[in-house]
């Protein structure tokens, strides 16, 4: 067991540290062009090639996915109330507790530790965060909302063509299951070494604060992937990944958006590290209760 645990964490742990240590000889800021190919290459294509070739049916992956809707849903309904009972700023922390780290984190250890289905119901459950990110975030920052932002995402569209491909059960061109393949492979590499670059820049504000709200974010995240798991019935991988992804630290996200809207950057800052650091601490003993 503490060989598969090491197996899964090492992984994810040293291509963090590969970041973390770029931005510390001196690179603070990870390329444009990275974040670029992200976003808007990367990712869609892994979504796409995972989704279109999945060897699930559609009921499960709406499970998870419905799991996931109603774990924004059941973390907003604690962290709502527990904001205006500490005076703390909704508009700046809620969308820190709703979000998880699903991507960066989330999906590695979805790879590592449950395989090519993990990864695929774990790419459905990160679907709907990253999808609710961009949409609810703003609207809580700012208090408006940017249709044009939600229809610029690239993976929305990368969801319906592969959802098109899976419930016509039509077989994805091979050029195009290869392309997407090959560019989708550049995602969990980078997106685990510009988490370091962000874990490097980012500096903690309010120690006591931080800490306060990254452990609610942990806490308030294994309670309700626990819960979701039992309300749609998840059991095996699909029960692990809606644990584990409920489960991740506050996305880095968040202070990007944040500091946008000038919503508590400092404290939203420290929460990513704290929770992020944590996660660390305690990843070996969520993996060995979840396998």
């Amino acid at each position: 067991m503490i060989g598969q645990l090491f197996s899964i964490v090492a992984p994810v742990m040293i291509a963090v540290a590969v970041g973390y240590v770029m931005a510390r000889l001196g690179k603070k800021e990870e390329p444009e062009y990275v974040t670029l190919l992200v976003t808007y290459v990367g990712t869609p294509c892994l979504v796409f090639s995972t989704l279109a070739n999945i060897q699930l049916d559609l009921s499960a992956v709406g499970q998870i996915a419905g799991a996931a809707a109603l774990s924004l849903v059941l973390a907003a309904a604690v962290g709502y109330p527990l904001l205006r009972l500490t005076r703390l700023s909704v508009r700046g922390y809620l969308p820190s507790l709703m979000h998880p780290n699903t991507g960066n984190m989330g999906l590695p250890l979805c790879l590592f530790a449950f395989g090519e289905q993990g990864l695929a119901l774990g790419i459905a459950f990160y679907v709907v965060i990253a999808s609710n990110h961009f949409i609810t975030t703003p609207i809580v920052a700012s208090g408006s909302v940017s249709l044009r932002r939600i229809a610029r995402s690239p993976i929305i569209y990368a969801v319906i063509i592969a959802l098109g491909f899976l419930a016509t059960r039509t077989a994805v061109p091979e050029w195009i299951n290869n392309s997407t393949r090959l560019l989708g492979g550049i995602t969990i590499p980078l997106l685990l070494i510009t988490l370091g670059f962000s874990l490097a820049r980012l500096k903690v504000g309010n120690l006591r604060t931080s800490l306060f709200l990254a452990v609610a974010r942990l806490c308030i995240g294994f309670a309700v992937g626990h819960a979701v798991a039992g309300i749609f019935g998840l059991e095996g991988i699909a029960r692990g990944v809606a644990i584990l992804q409920a489960s991740m630290p506050n996305a880095v996200f968040n202070y990007l958006f944040a500091k946008q809207y000038d919503a508590e950057p400092d404290g939203v800052a420290g929460m990513v590290v704290v929770s992020t650091l944590l996660t660390f601490a305690v990843l070996p003993l969520l993996l060995w209760y979840l396998l």
